[in-house]
């Protein structure tokens, strides 16, 4: 997850339009938080185009400003009143109208409140409203005070307009694409029942289409969405219902898609199915985000998990067999309420049992409206403080130590982007490691494999290979010297 800061607003440098001319509207959208929302602002984005919005990365270009915020934790949510004050200054500045939107889920949980706060907010619109944007920014722009976080009958997929080849093709080749929405698990501590509502699917055959249209503008790999993306069970046109493992073979066999990704799963959904397509599916990549939070069966049953530690470790053997190179990614809370030492020192022995090539951690934040909120025996923000940094380095020792591991192998690289430095490509692993080589910008969009030759704190050194030479021998699976 990412949690990234607005620029700076300077002073607006635009020229007046001459008389006659019409200036372009320019539309400037900061996204908080996790890849939904990433994907959330790319269609608010294509929602926006045919109003004629284009997009600028610079803030005080805009003419129309979207936060499309993050509600998990308080602090990002806190960021969000600080960094409205900032955009208030600018747009008071400003020789043009300027329309404030606050999007996403503290758009959903706060609704008018966060008007009352910041009164330069023009307009409050909740995660499945979208599709109504053209009509609630007009509205926004004569003046009137917009708030629209209802959860509407209509799906939003079914309203929302489809990105042009040529902006799909700016994007980069590869894309986001939610297939579910919702949560129905009310972890303890966890506001996303509340802010994107109960669990629900798209249809696939609504999923394969717009895949297909990113597959025709450049797309080769695609990451799937969901808050519990693995609970996936969408209906088809013939009242079938599909799983995400049936999702992803069909996916699998469309030409030109070369990389499947999913995000963020529940061990309770990790079903035999998909495990088994993990084993099956070569463009199912083998890398696995799966948040266990603690490994503490005390503390997990107070988070209402539905697991605990042994079926997590039972679960991770099972995929392991089925995928012996799998790497994992996780979530960890720490300071949860009632957490003792002895609980967190659970936390740290599953994290040695299992072995992460990555891994988020966070303190725990109380959120208004959740269980965990109300739980007596909250734990001192040093005690968070001191455990999160234990909690951390381990992570950060087992990431590198993967990352070492893939020196003097021979991976398939995504090429996606130039480098930095003239001839230089960007792309990613199969683990979705950053690497860096040499070569030429043709190379883009295809899969190369790529020889690693050395690690740096967050990207690996390659180079294409001579492919007269064999890649060297590896014959334990990384994962497997990663845990042992």
């Amino acid at each position: 997850m990412t949690d990234p800061t607005l620029q700076q607003p300077r002073l607006p440098v635009d020229a007046p339009a001459a008389e006659g001319e019409t200036r372009p509207l320019k539309l400037f959208i900061r996204s908080f938080g996790c890849q939904m929302n990433a994907y959330d602002a790319t269609r608010m984005a294509d929602a926006l185009a045919p109003e004629g919005y284009a997009e600028t990365g610079t803030l005080e270009e805009a003419d129309l400003v979207v936060l499309n915020t993050c509600h998990i934790r308080e602090r990002a949510a806190e960021k969000i009143y600080s960094e409205l004050g900032k955009i208030r200054e600018m747009k008071e500045a400003s020789a043009r109208p300027v329309t404030l939107a606050v999007a996403g889920c503290v758009a959903q949980a706060e609704g008018a409140e966060i008007i009352r706060r910041q009164r330069a907010v023009d307009l409050v619109v909740g995660p499945q409203s979208y599709h109504r944007l053209p009509d609630l920014v007009r509205r926004a722009r004569a003046g009137a005070s917009v708030v629209d976080t209802d959860f509407p009958v209509e799906s939003k997929f079914d309203h929302l307009a489809a990105p042009s080849a040529a902006k799909t093709r700016a994007r980069g080749v590869s894309a986001f694409v939610t297939v579910q929405e919702g949560c129905d698990k009310f972890c303890s501590f966890c506001v996303v029942p509340y802010t994107r509502g109960a669990e629900s699917s798209r249809p696939p055959e609504a999923i394969v289409a717009e895949v297909r249209a990113l597959l025709d503008a450049g797309v080769r790999e695609v990451t799937l969405l969901g808050q519990n993306v693995n609970a996936y069970h969408g209906i088809d046109a013939a009242g079938r219902a599909w799983t995400l493992a049936g999702l992803a073979r069909t996916l699998a066999d469309l030409p030109g898609l070369a990389r499947i990704r999913y995000t963020t799963s529940h061990p309770r959904d990790m079903d035999a199915e998909l495990i088994a397509a993990h084993r099956d599916l070569p463009a199912l990549m083998p890398f696995l985000h799966l948040p266990v939070q603690s490994g503490s069966d005390r503390i997990l049953h107070a988070m209402n998990r539905k697991h605990d530690a042994a079926s997590y470790l039972a679960l991770i053997g099972e995929i392991r067999a089925a995928r012996p190179d799998i790497a994992l990614s996780s979530d960890f809370i720490v300071g949860f309420p009632g957490e003792t030492e002895a609980d967190f020192a659970d936390t740290l022995a599953l994290v040695e049992r299992v072995g992460f090539a990555s891994a988020f951690s966070f303190k725990y934040s109380p959120r208004p409206g959740t269980p965990g909120a109300d739980l007596p025996d909250h734990v001192p923000a040093a005690v968070m403080d001191e455990r999160l940094h234990r909690l951390q380095a381990l992570l950060e020792e087992q990431r590198q130590r993967f990352n070492r591991s893939a020196v003097g192998r021979r991976l398939d690289v995504l090429i996606e982007k130039p480098g930095r430095h003239p001839g230089q490509l960007g792309g990613r692993s199969p683990y979705l490691q950053a690497v860096h080589l040499e070569g030429p910008a043709s190379l883009i969009g295809t899969v190369q494999p790529v020889d690693i030759l050395s690690v740096g704190p967050n990207s690996l050194a390659g180079r294409l290979p001579d492919l007269g030479r064999p890649a060297a021998e590896d014959p334990t699976p990384a994962l497997e010297r990663l845990a042992s």
